[in-house]
């Protein structure tokens, strides 16, 4: 690609991003090249169009960017290391880390306008420090798990049979008394091959511990902002709004896409037809990292049309991880490390 290609190229790029509307020769000759003739643009426009860079709508419309162009876009064209200084400060973190973690996710979708994401670290080598079950109506209870770095996952639970609320509360603190200062890979490797499947609690609460150690082998993910997705006019479509919104709500699925994208440390663009999810193909993803005593502990970023400031919305990202990073190296107590 020639110098010339390249200055036409991103001026496309920056006006189909600025406007949503296919770009055309006349319109670029008037604001960015006004030495240059329709004509002499509309040739360079074509070359693009062969080379993958650019497609046209229909015959008698401007040129819009290919995936291939928004990926030249922005591996040609780093964005500042910091976000604008309109973007909103991160929330202080005064709810414990899993409310830290929540702000985190809903901050980057307040401050770009688009979905927030944030996958929790992994619980693998985490201690437990207590379980507690708060008894609900109709056979329901809340499981809560707190480890000792204060971390709180909680979760509605559905009880096998009818117990009274004292005895959901006291199955909460038999299974404080077995998993106390216990990894929770420890309890999972126990409760795989339990000494006496018969004793009382297994017989009595099966199905509650069941639902336990499913937590314990999860990952919380953190979305935000979904209905954000509905002021991009590539969402107006009602098909891709519902494929986009049945995606979110697959959260199994966006857990292993942010597990495959962690393997690669730092930011990462993932544009268009790049993503195996094919519900997102009309998506840009932009993560990052955060980090734990110098490893990976988890990722954090945004969904969007593939139409963005990426600039701008890189520089969110990548501060909120540094953010995130920063707030957890000053956290006391040990946290699980991935496995």
């Amino acid at each position: 690609m020639d110098a010339r290609q390249r200055d036409v190229l991103v001026a496309v790029i920056r006006e189909y991003i600025d406007s949503a509307e296919p770009v055309g020769s006349r319109a670029l000759s008037k604001r960015h090249f006004p030495h240059l003739s329709p004509a002499t643009i509309r040739n360079v426009m074509a070359d693009l169009e062969e080379t993958g860079y650019l497609v046209q709508p229909h015959t008698s419309a401007g040129r819009v960017p290919t995936d291939k162009a928004y990926r030249f876009y922005v591996d040609s064209f780093p964005p500042p290391p910091r976000p604008p200084a309109a973007a909103a400060p991160l929330p202080a973190r005064r709810t414990g880390l899993e409310g830290f973690m929540e702000q985190a996710s809903s901050h980057l979708s307040t401050t770009t306008r688009l979905t927030g994401l944030l996958l929790a670290p992994p619980l693998k080598h985490t201690t437990i420090a207590r379980i507690d079950l708060v008894p609900l109506e109709d056979d329901r209870a809340l499981a809560v798990l707190v480890t000792d770095a204060g971390w709180l996952t909680v979760r509605e639970i559905r009880l096998e049979r009818q117990l009274t609320g004292d005895e959901v509360r006291a199955i909460g603190r038999e299974l404080t008394r077995r998993f106390r200062d216990r990894t929770v890979q420890g309890i999972l490797d126990i409760e795989q091959a339990p000494d006496d499947p018969l004793d009382a609690l297994h017989t009595r609460a099966r199905a509650v511990i069941e639902q336990i150690l499913a937590m314990l082998r999860g990952r919380t993910l953190y979305v935000s902002g979904a209905t954000n997705m509905l002021d991009h006019r590539e969402f107006w479509d009602l098909e891709t709004t519902r494929q986009l919104l049945r995606a979110f709500e697959q959260k199994e699925r966006l857990v292993e896409l942010m597990t495959e994208l962690a393997a690669e440390d730092g930011l990462r663009v993932t544009i268009g037809e790049e993503n195996p999810v094919s519900e997102m193909r009309e998506c840009t993803l932009v993560t990052s990292t955060y980090m734990y005593r110098d490893q990976v502990l988890g990722i954090l970023g945004v969904v969007g049309p593939r139409r963005l400031p990426y600039p701008e919305v890189i520089g969110v990202v990548d501060e909120t991880a540094r953010t995130v990073t920063e707030a957890l190296s000053r956290v006391r107590q040990d946290l699980y490390l991935p496995s």
